[in-house]
């Protein structure tokens, strides 16, 4: 069984309990450091499984430690998000060379997205010479504000940071993004296969896999908090080159061979 806040953050506590009340197993968690917070106030005893998490967890207070949780949460996390995104703004410069504002989309309300914004992207926009132009989301009804915002703006590319709500909404950015012949570079590999340009992150594949085992572990009598939290060894390099063609670009050649996956 499964519950979906569909980016709607007041319903996270609900869902949480409800699969408590529901007296479930084990409970996996993706979406960021908001739903393992909820699920773990709604319950300190049932196994919680974490997967791209974000936020140091230590930081968070969810772990004591990675290597000794310490309580009934373990998982996978990816404590050096902010050098992801450091990474995908230099990938979208070095597949876009002429670029030099950049919008960001954010949701204030994600610690990750903030954290980004404020200590890592600044340094790495400097070192590329890119201007940043950040907009925050807080709610579905604002993408439509924003976006006739930018067809006035007028930006090179567009870099989506993460979140439930950037997730809900995602064929909504991909396909402003093609309206508005904007390279863009995304934080999921579902938005490039709707149609986005580019993802750069952990090997998605992988990651379900490593929770696979987390899973099976704890089933076969693991404690939770004894299984050291995992980041993630692979990465995936995603292009859409049937966007790319669409919007006029010829992608470097060293990138494609980097890629894990170009759809055509």
């Amino acid at each position: 069984m499964y519950r979906y806040a569909e980016g709607k953050r007041d319903r996270l506590s609900q869902l949480a309990a409800e699969l408590v009340r529901l007296k479930v197993d084990i409970i996996v968690v993706a979406g960021g450091v908001l739903p393992i917070r909820a699920a773990n106030r709604a319950t300190k005893t049932i196994p919680i499984v974490m997967t791209g998490q974000g936020l140091d967890p230590v930081e968070a207070g969810l772990v004591e430690s990675l290597t000794r949780p310490g309580g009934n949460i373990t998982g996978l996390t990816t404590t050096f998000s902010g050098e992801l995104v450091g990474k995908r703004l230099e990938l979208l410069k070095e597949s876009v060379p002429k670029i030099a504002r950049i919008v960001v989309l954010y949701d204030p309300i994600n610690p990750t997205s903030g954290l980004a914004l404020k200590s890592v992207l600044p340094a790495s926009a400097r070192a590329l010479r890119l201007t940043l132009q950040p907009w925050e989301l807080r709610t579905a009804d604002d993408f439509d504000r924003v976006f006739a915002a930018l067809n006035k703006e007028r930006p090179d590319g567009m870099l989506v940071l993460g979140g439930n709500l950037m997730r809900v909404n995602q064929n909504r950015i991909v396909r402003f993004a093609s309206k508005s012949r904007l390279p863009s570079m995304y934080d999921t590999r579902e938005a490039v296969e709707a149609g986005g340009f580019m993802y750069y992150g952990a090997d998605q594949a992988e990651t379900n896999r490593r929770v696979g085992y987390y899973v099976d572990k704890i089933l076969k009598g693991a404690n939770p908090a004894d299984l050291p939290v995992e980041q993630p060894t692979k990465f995936d390099l995603v292009i859409n080159l049937k966007t790319a063609k669409t919007l006029g670009l010829k992608i470097p050649a060293h990138l494609l061979m980097e890629a894990s996956r170009v759809i055509e």
